[in-house]
């Protein structure tokens, strides 16, 4: 796989481990400005597949917009909002949580966790982070007469679509690999610098088209897309106009409103280095001011004692 050095962990000046992987920078042209192990790699884009999924939906009669269009791109931390607005979606398409299929599980964050738990819920597939793009799949096949019942089958004319739209957006062609993603649903493979491509479209294209309608909703509901203090809503407050996702296993993908783009795949599936990793793309494309986004302090008893470092 040929991959690169992204980060050090330096504790008191030590080198105490190290995070390899890849990682690519577009400039507004598509040209590649800043990369580390092999862009052209093809891997699991894991959740941040899901913008171009929500493509796939909306090409497909998904009719969302907004908040609730942020949400089917979302890996959201399970708060009250979003579990509120994942049962908007469902009740707009005439369903309810029971016709949901993804995984059960408690929310993401810690404090949405605890109170989950504090008022007597277990495991609930509205709860998982991926309800959002499970009830906007639902929508979509009432939209379009589908079965809904099947929307989880790799043939389904949805997961057609959504394959289809994945080889197009990311310009890989069909998908190499198809698996199962963590909450059931299909899932693609593509490139690193394939789905660097697919974020530039989504970034910038108008909101005349089913890509730009998708960007515009992650730009104004960055809280949507992740949750109360994610990277998501912390690189929207550092950088006017950006829009990201993060995915499972180490891997996070950017935008901006121009077209430049980034992708970031830790090998070792760590989600620590992420925010060193893309502040540093950042930079090599141009984005200079960003104040603490992408600090973070390597602690002993509670006091920083060294950081996590960006490779060179």
């Amino acid at each position: 796989m040929n991959p690169g050095l992204l980060s050090r962990v330096v504790r008191g000046g030590f080198v105490e481990s190290e995070h390899h992987g890849h990682a690519v920078a577009l400039d507004a042209s598509g040209a590649i400005v800043w990369s580390i192990g092999d862009p052209d790699v093809t891997f699991l884009a894991r959740s941040s597949l899901k913008p171009l999924q929500a493509v796939a939906m909306l090409e497909n009669g998904l009719d969302l917009d907004g908040e609730l269009l942020a949400l089917a791109a979302a890996s959201h931390s399970g708060e009250a909002g979003h579990r509120a607005g994942v049962r908007k979606i469902l009740a707009g398409a005439g369903l309810d949580e029971s016709d949901l299929r993804n995984t059960p599980t408690v929310p993401w964050g810690d404090e949405a966790a605890f109170h989950w738990r504090a008022e007597g819920h277990g495991p609930a597939s509205i709860a998982q982070n991926c309800s959002g793009k499970h009830a906007a799949m639902l929508a979509t096949c009432v939209a379009a007469g589908w079965d809904r019942t099947r929307y989880l089958d790799p043939g389904h004319p949805l997961q057609r679509a959504v394959r289809a739209a994945v080889g197009k957006l990311t310009g890989d062609g069909d998908p190499l690999v198809s698996t199962i993603d963590g909450c059931g649903a299909p899932l693609f493979s593509c490139t690193v610098a394939g789905l660097a491509r697919a974020f530039a479209r989504i970034g910038a294209l108008g909101k005349d088209t089913p890509e730009g309608r998708v960007g515009a909703a992650m730009r104004a509901n960055p809280w949507w897309v992740s949750g109360t203090g994610r990277l998501e809503v912390e690189l929207a407050a550092t950088v006017p106009g950006a829009i990201g996702k993060v995915g499972a296993e180490g891997v996070f993908a950017a935008a901006l409103p121009d077209g430049r783009a980034l992708v970031v795949k830790v090998l070792d599936g760590a989600l620590r280095p992420l925010p060193v990793v893309v502040a540093a793309a950042l930079r090599a494309l141009g984005e200079s001011d960003l104040g603490s986004f992408g600090s973070v302090p390597v602690l002993g008893h509670g006091e920083p004692v060294g950081q996590i470092e960006p490779a060179g």
